[in-house]
């Protein structure tokens, strides 16, 4: 029978075959005691089972070999670990693996998760508002959220190589390059092919502002090259986009200890103004924190003290698909604007400080391009531009001799919480 078969091999497996040790080691007696003559028998009684113990032991050899050619489907495996050590595990630098490879399921990092305030939730909405809420249930679909996740997670790897990198000595023509590749790098887009660009990449021209230019300021090819000193206060302040929703983030950096209290007055700023924001929350209410926030700051530079001013003249904003001003506008001081922020809506909460009169104005350059909605595109551009079709941006600078600082975020209000989508370790 079948199962006899399998019952005598699995005992050979399972150790030295019965009677093969006697071969070996003998029959267990000491000296010529018992069984000395057994040899010279003719096979019979147990003779003959000390007989086939060669056979036996034969068998047991063969078993193990077996036993060690079954060893072989290891080196398969080695092979295997072999091929996916060849994947990346960690971002290069400058960064340049897309996140696809870093992240192959597809799941990127949530954002920074705030709860409501209790006194948010119990404001009751009006039908308006519940019509604008349905069609902005963004929260709800996992497609739109991973996206943002992966535009968010793209400029936290790039922003970290600007952040190890970028030192004094260096032109912010190459900085702001540096920046930009990297973004299309990350996000797998080199933005070659026509419509690529509106897929994913740069949300806007890259900021790089120096000491008393506030906002808006990026250096063109044929400008005088501009160099880093060790003496500089720097805003950096890039977008990215996919399927034109835009994670707006920017930070400062500095080289020099003196304006230490200028950047922690501005980031406690919008770190105020983040926690403020809610569903149901009225635009004045942040703005008023942000200012309280801001203005209990001074900083000490060269021997003189300088009031943190928030800048009155630029505001905070929500953003659309492929708006980055969407409408709703958030000052840095205190207003009468009614204003409330909905369920759904994404908001890039900025805040400017400067040292100077907390002020801008126009400067000499152009900084990009913004286009009204439903304007048409075979216009020359100057005729587009004095017909306010669309609209030019130049740098905004305080006065000479100050300095600024800003910092931004990008959150989405959720139902329940909203998500800082832009956080990282940094800032």
């Amino acid at each position: 029978m079948g199962a006899s078969s399998n019952s005598n091999d699995s005992n050979r497996v399972g150790g030295e075959p019965r009677g093969s040790h006697t071969s070996r080691d003998g029959d267990g007696c000491c000296g010529d005691v018992g069984g000395g003559d057994d040899d010279e028998s003719d096979g019979d009684g147990d003779g003959g089972e000390v007989g086939m113990t060669p056979v036996a032991a034969s068998r047991s050899v063969d078993v193990l070999d077996t036993k060690k050619k079954r060893k072989k489907p290891k080196k398969k495996k080695k092979t295997k670990k072999s091929s996916t050590a060849n994947m990346p595990e960690k971002q290069s630098s400058p960064p340049r693996v897309p996140l696809s490879d870093l992240f192959p399921s597809g799941d990127y990092p949530k954002g920074e998760l705030q709860s409501y305030r209790p006194a948010i939730q119990a404001t009751a909405r009006t039908t308006a508002a519940e019509v604008r809420y349905d069609g902005r249930r963004h929260w709800e679909d996992e497609v739109f959220l991973q996206n943002y996740r992966k535009a968010a997670e793209v400029h936290r790897q790039a922003r970290q190589w600007v952040q190890e990198t970028v030192k004094p000595g260096q032109t912010l023509q190459d900085i702001a390059m540096g920046i930009e590749d990297s973004v299309r790098a990350l996000l797998g887009n080199a933005g070659l092919e026509p419509g690529d660009s509106r897929k994913a990449g740069m949300g806007f021209p890259t900021g790089l502002c120096l000491n008393h230019e506030v906002a808006h300021y990026t250096p063109n090819p044929g400008q005088k090259e501009v160099v880093l000193r060790q003496q500089d206060v720097m805003t950096v302040d890039f977008g990215v986009h996919i399927n034109g929703w835009i994670v707006d983030s920017a930070f400062t950096m500095a080289f020099d200890n003196t304006y230490d209290n200028l950047l922690a007055a501005v980031k406690d700023a919008t770190n105020t103004g983040i926690k403020t924001a809610g569903v149901d929350v009225r635009i004045s209410d942040v703005s008023a924190a942000i200012q309280e926030a801001m203005e209990s700051y001074e900083v000490e530079i060269r021997g003189r003290t300088f009031p943190v001013k928030p800048v009155r003249n630029i505001t905070a904003h929500d953003i659309k698909q492929y708006r980055i001003y969407g409408g709703k506008s958030i000052p840095f001081v205190k207003n009468s604007d009614q204003t409330k922020m909905e369920e759904g809506e994404v908001f890039a909460i900025e805040t400017f400080g400067s040292t100077g009169r907390g002020y801008v104005h126009d400067d000499i350059g152009v900084y990009g391009y913004g286009l009204n909605q439903d304007a048409p595109l075979d216009v020359p551009m100057n005729r587009l531009i004095s017909n306010g079709i669309v609209e030019q941006y130049r740098p905004l600078t305080d006065i000479k001799g100050s300095y600024s600082a800003q910092f931004e975020h990008t959150f989405l209000l959720c139902e329940a919480h909203k998500e800082v989508l832009s956080r990282g370790e940094d800032y």
